[in-house]
């Protein structure tokens, strides 16, 4: 890549850290802010990742109430300060995230091996002011619900994964990288299952996504975060498996996964005929 090319490059958009500054946002927040499609991204001709045209950052500089109104909008709280927000006790608050009428935005496991979700403080203000909400938060809950709560329903998993595929979605900007994205979900044998060419399958694991940071690799928050971040519902495996099938024949016709080349044959020598 010449010099002028990467002159123009880096005067229409910004590397993330540079936009994060120009956005008055910490690196936490901005990620944030990129994964729920709020500041838009484009791939790195150079290969560098991903980064953020200088009219995306325009636009939300020249929004009313910036920076507070995007600040805000990126504001995450916990389970306690959640329903301090809807105005609930924290329990009444977990019975309706774990029943999906709340949706989290990410998760961290503590010390103690237990998962901490987060949500969004807008979407819970919305949830909370919404009047066909109000007799979820105040009295008893319908039948319904407390019947399906005693099975031990619980959603936020599978909530929190639909929301991380709509992000790696949003960022798949080839039909393999959308198969990934899709993979990035399953257990690595049910792969298997659907790829039993091992050259397809470990092109395809190329564009795997890795799932979100949680402890060293092998440890019990680790473990934890993996359970969290793999399929366990059978109507969402069912569904990603027949959304990866379809990916993978649109990502067969754009380019074939490699396969490495084959060696010529060595040439037979003619033995000696005997004297």
């Amino acid at each position: 890549m010449s010099a002028d090319t990467i002159t123009a490059r880096d005067r229409l958009t910004w590397a993330p850290s540079r936009a994060a500054r120009e956005l008055g946002l910490k690196r936490g927040e901005f990620d944030l802010a990129v994964h729920l499609g709020r500041v838009r991204t484009v791939p790195d001709d150079g290969g560098g990742g991903r980064r953020v045209p200088r009219d995306e950052v325009d636009r939300l500089r020249a929004a009313e109430g910036f920076p507070e109104v995007l600040r805000d909008r990126l504001r995450t709280v916990g389970t306690r300060e959640a329903a301090a927000v809807m105005g609930v006790t924290p329990t009444r608050f977990t019975r309706l995230a774990r029943l999906g009428l709340v949706v989290p935005v990410r998760f961290w496991v503590n010390r103690y091996r237990a998962v901490v979700w987060l949500y969004l403080a807008d979407e819970v203000r919305q949830f909370a002011t919404d009047e066909k909400n109000a007799t979820l938060l105040k009295g008893r809950a319908p039948e319904v619900l407390r019947g399906q709560l005693a099975t031990g329903l619980d959603l936020r998993p599978r909530n929190w994964r639909a929301r991380h595929l709509g992000f790696l979605l949003r960022h798949a900007d080839d039909p393999w990288e959308k198969a990934g994205a899709l993979a990035a979900l399953l257990d690595p044998v049910r792969i298997a299952e659907l790829v039993d060419d091992p050259y397809e399958r470990a092109h395809l694991n190329r564009f795997r996504p890795d799932p979100p940071g949680q402890g060293a690799p092998g440890s019990p928050a680790a473990q934890l975060a993996e359970r969290i971040t793999t399929a366990d519902d059978p109507d969402e495996i069912g569904r990603l498996r027949s959304d990866l099938t379809r990916a993978l024949e649109e990502a067969r016709a754009h380019r074939p996964a490699p396969r490495p080349a084959r060696r010529p044959a060595p040439r037979q020598v003619p033995r000696p005929a005997s004297p």
